[in-house]
């Protein structure tokens, strides 16, 4: 069955198109964004590698090789046996920057679906209700962004047991505000059209009105946040790694890899620290080419 939108209003109430035809012009023009889709081919590989790491990896990540090959192995530089070389403990770099890209993946999207969770709620309750509830939310909102983002998180990190469910849930927590902003004005400017206040009119409740009307036509500039929103957040883990308040040990993450291997630069061991500095790059590129392309692609000047 094919997905319908109301677009305009007649003296009969909705008017339902189809949705296909829009979908597929935002494809249309999406496609045409050269920097977009590759962005989307950054993303896909990368997504690819993640899922298929235990296939593509001949070493396991959290194999210290000097155990059973000798201290020889300790810092080999990249080539035919170790692609991207080995690190002190000898283990296969390529091995934990493939894996350390699960990880990256796993936090930036479940910690943006909890912010998105989050932020979509409070952002309807206080575009659609207003008055003291939009107060309330609004207040909330400037109180968090009044707070050093990075400092929030290693609050919560700090004060809490160290894992990958509090990563997930502290990041989320703190990065609800820009989204529930975007859902907020969305609303108060969508809740004014006729096909609202006709719904409004035959009886619908507010559950079902702003689910049913008022969200699908203000979710566009969400779904740009949200795919934006991933790229920083993946930042912001790596950034907890490197100060060794994210990911621990001795699970692969970019941002602790980096740190680990910082101390080695200056003895021209550079690829422990560079090959995860690549991948953070690639990975935070290729999700901000993606957000342009869709916020491009889904603009209604278009």
């Amino acid at each position: 069955m094919e997905t319908k939108f109301c677009t305009e209003t007649g003296s009969t109430g909705c008017k339902w198109n189809n949705r296909t035809g829009i979908w597929r012009d935002i494809w249309y023009r999406f496609r045409k964004n050269r920097l977009a889709v590759f962005g989307l081919f950054l993303v896909a590989s990368l997504v690819l590698l993640a899922l298929l790491a235990p296939y593509i990896t001949v070493y396991d990540p959290y194999e210290q090789l000097i155990w059973t090959e000798g201290k020889g192995v300790q810092l080999q530089p990249p080539g035919a046996g170790h692609w991207f070389g080995t690190d002190v403990f000898g283990r296969d770099v390529f091995s934990r920057v493939i894996f350390g890209a699960r990880i990256s993946l796993q936090i930036g999207i479940i910690s943006t679906v909890i912010s998105l969770i989050i932020g979509i709620t409070m952002g309807a309750i206080a575009g659609y209700f207003g008055g003291i509830a939009d107060d309330i939310i609004s207040w909330l909102i400037n109180v968090t962004f009044a707070f050093p983002f990075l400092l929030f998180v290693l609050v919560l990190v700090v004060y809490l047991p160290p894992s990958l469910l509090v990563i997930y849930a502290a990041i989320g927590l703190v990065n609800w505000v820009d989204i529930a902003r975007v859902v907020r004005g969305q609303v108060l400017s969508v809740k004014g059209k006729e096909y609202v206040e006709a719904a409004v009119a035959l009886g619908e409740n507010d559950m079902r009105v702003i689910l049913k009307y008022v969200l699908p036509n203000a979710i566009a500039p969400v779904i740009v946040q949200a795919t934006l929103g991933i790229g920083n957040i993946i930042m912001l883990e790596s950034a907890l790694s490197f100060l060794g308040f994210g990911v621990q040990p001795p699970e692969p993450s970019w941002g602790a890899m980096i740190n680990a291997g910082r101390p080695f630069l200056i003895a021209g061991k550079w690829w422990w620290s560079v090959f995860p500095g690549i991948g953070i790059m690639v990975m935070v590129l290729g999700f901000n080419l993606v957000g342009d392309g869709l916020r491009d692609a889904l603009d209604p000047r278009q």
